[in-house]
């Protein structure tokens, strides 16, 4: 199911011969339009930098809770202990 854009501003890029073929052909595999394709990885990359940039501010009277938390050995989760005894499928 394709999505409806909303877009009503006009970004315009300059890419080598080279780089417009690679995006065309992504683009056609993807099945969308280069400019779908362009707007929607640009939008996924741009919100992948702004979440990896973002700062966590932790208040004062939060710190040594915070410290101690992080002190804590860690808690073994016995579902995950169970997938790294199993055999992964590809060596099966």
């Amino acid at each position: 199911m394709k999505e409806q854009s909303t877009a009503t501003s006009v970004l315009s890029v300059r890419v080598s011969p080279d780089e417009r073929a690679l995006l065309e052909e992504a683009a056609a595999q993807s099945r969308m339009t280069l400019s779908e394709f362009m707007r929607r990885k640009a939008v996924e990359a741009a919100e992948a930098e702004v979440l990896e940039r973002g700062v966590v501010t932790i208040p004062a009277k939060d710190w040594e809770e915070f410290e101690a938390w992080l002190d804590r050995p860690a808690e073994p989760i016995a579902a995950l202990s169970a997938l790294a005894r199993r055999t992964p499928s590809w060596k099966k």
